[in-house]
């Protein structure tokens, strides 16, 4: 059996989905109910409060971990004694490129490396889906708002991120492993607008955020380091964060998903 956390979210749904289709036993663990394929057991509860899970891990074997709650070792001793043995943490490339800024992810990998399970890391770099924080004004005035217009870096598709998963929890061979996950090829703030307005048949107008208008509305909903070193990698990306990584393609056998194909599959949500 594999636990899923993150059952409801953006990948972790996903990663639920594909197990589920491939014949995996699979408990979907959230804190809020998910909709989950037919044979899938939910289990809600808090990835702060480790004693609940002990019902999820009983009989599990495989993990794939989100960087939630405030107490990795915790979560993973109870994975350990549920029956576990092999980990996979989604992580963050910045846990890598930028640790002083991303110390919950690097707290997360420390706590795997050192649990005595055979683990897998995955650090993607910057969602496609990110740029649903554009729906609304792309809806309502076909307008995409971003800082640092024209730098360029390789997003990647979540559903991407779900296969690699879903495949490393399957396989070995993978044990011991870093996996920087990127898309095919970098694309702008800019481009990305372009790319979902020809999505919608209809051009949708880039505005240059300045820095402090992308903090100030950052700061909304996340941490003030995490927003520092957000609008760090967006401004002023190092070599590695620019970088294309082979990995999606090494593990999948094919190459990532593009800009474009993502903006065109969820189109809808900037109608």
């Amino acid at each position: 059996m594999i636990v899923v956390t993150g059952a409801s979210g953006n990948v972790g749904g996903q990663v639920v989905a594909l197990l589920a289709t491939a014949g995996e036993r699979v408990t979907a663990v959230s804190r809020r109910p998910a909709e989950l394929p037919e044979g899938v057991r939910q289990v809600r509860v808090d990835l702060d409060d480790p004693a609940g899970l002990k019902d999820a891990f009983d009989g599990a074997d495989a993990l794939f971990l989100l960087v939630a709650g405030q107490d990795p070792q915790a979560i993973l001793d109870a994975a350990r004694a549920g029956g576990v043995r092999r980990v996979v943490l989604l992580s963050s490339q910045g846990a890598g490129t930028r640790p002083e800024f991303y110390r919950h992810p690097v707290a997360f990998e420390e706590a795997v490396r050192r649990s005595g399970l055979e683990w897998t890391i995955l650090r993607p770099g910057g969602f496609h889906s990110n740029v649903y924080a554009w729906a609304e004004s792309v809806r309502g005035g076909r307008t995409a708002a971003a800082p640092f217009g024209d730098i360029g870096l390789p997003t990647i598709d979540p559903a991407d991120i779900a296969e690699v998963a879903a495949t490393v929890l399957r396989e070995d061979g993978h044990a011991g492993r870093v996996y920087e996950l990127t898309g095919p090829a970098p694309t702008t703030p800019r481009d990305r607008a372009a790319a979902i307005g020809a999505a919608l048949d209809t051009p949708v107008r880039f505005a240059e955020q300045t820095r402090e208008e992308a903090r100030a509305q950052m700061l909304r909903f996340m941490p003030e380091q995490v927003v520092e070193g957000t609008l760090a990698i967006l401004g002023e990306p190092t070599d590695a964060e620019r970088r294309v990584s082979p990995d999606v393609e090494r593990v999948l056998g094919r190459a990532p998903r593009s800009f474009a194909d993502w903006a065109g599959r969820n189109a809808a949500a900037f109608r």
